[in-house]
């Protein structure tokens, strides 16, 4: 078997790649190094990788006549800046969608995709989200053109896989209040904290799961989700306690304001029927991964998906 991955040496990819490299399985990793980094992925005689933009449709045919893949796993995406609408839209929509016309031309058997749990938008309907709810991709540059992409793949005719995610943390997480929290309080920086939760799933976790999906398991999309939530000052004072500070360096405790929603939770339970029973990693071992991780390679810095988040830094 032959796997593409695209944003290889990112988080989710890298730990991908990870995996289908211990099962001696050739990758090929495509990787514009905006958040990605090299050190995600030691050298292996089983992988190639190519630092290029998922948007040169030129490059992208070339590799895959090339490597002539069995499975694509398409993790890239843009989401740094949340009003830089025009990279947004460049990565996640012409680059997404030049590498699913692509997967079309050259025959891939399979497509993994990975969605955001903002394609319900802010005020979803219900509590925990099924996989029925409307998809409604308001306020995110991220959440409309990660959707639109996930709209040509269901045009597209490939047998795919998506999975819409809850908030995915770990080891080389560049985004989200995890790596916000380390990167403040490693600077004498107050953070502060709202009063939602949310539901935080380990890395490798979602990552075993995508390796029995490019086998094979499920079709169509599923929630990767434990189906609990948590609230985030507990992941704060996980963070704390991970750094192993002498003293609690306390927060500054906010409402949550108008554009924001307590909790966003998945249901899960199509998941579990079609990839069996999942064992979630718990949260103090996810945040003390990511610690050590953050120590040793520092973070990329603090990137939020929504734009009303960027303001409240």
């Amino acid at each position: 078997m032959k796997v593409l991955v695209t944003g290889a040496l990112g988080q989710i990819g890298s730990h991908v790649v990870e995996l289908l490299l211990e099962q001696d399985i050739e990758v090929y990793g495509i990787d514009n190094l905006t958040t990605g980094r090299q050190e995600h992925l030691s050298k292996n005689p089983r992988l190639n990788l190519s630092f290029e933009s998922i948007s040169n449709l030129i490059k992208m045919e070339e590799i895959f006549e090339e490597f002539k893949p069995d499975v694509v796993v398409h993790t890239a995406a843009s989401y740094k800046d949340p009003d830089d609408w025009y990279n947004d839209t460049l990565t996640n929509c012409v680059g997404g969608s030049n590498i699913i016309q692509l997967s079309k031309k050259f025959n891939v058997k399979r497509f993994i995709y990975f969605q955001t749990a903002l394609c319900y938008g802010l005020k979803p309907n219900e509590q925990p989200i099924t996989l029925d709810h409307p998809r409604n991709p308001e306020g995110s540059s991220y959440a409309i053109t990660k959707t639109t992409n996930e709209l040509f793949l269901e045009l597209s005719g490939l047998d795919y896989v998506t999975f819409r995610l809850a908030n995915v943390v770990g080891p080389r997480n560049v985004a989200g209040p995890l790596p916000i929290f380390f990167n403040r309080i490693k600077n004498n920086q107050q953070c502060f904290v709202t009063k939602a939760r949310r539901d935080f799933v380990y890395v490798m976790d979602l990552a075993k799961c995508v390796i029995k999906a490019i086998h094979g398991k499920g079709h169509g999309a599923y929630h990767f989700s434990s189906g609990k939530d948590v609230a985030i000052l507990e992941l704060y004072d996980e963070v704390v306690k991970s750094m192993r500070l002498n003293e609690y360096p306390q927060p500054e405790i906010k409402d949550l304001s108008e554009d924001d929603v307590e909790s966003i939770l998945l249901d899960p339970k199509r998941t579990f029927k079609d990839f069996g029973d999942i064992e979630f990693t718990p949260i103090e071992t996810t945040v003390q991964k990511a610690v050590d991780y953050f120590e040793e390679f520092g973070t990329l810095g603090e990137y939020t998906h929504l734009r009303i988040d960027s303001e409240k830094k």
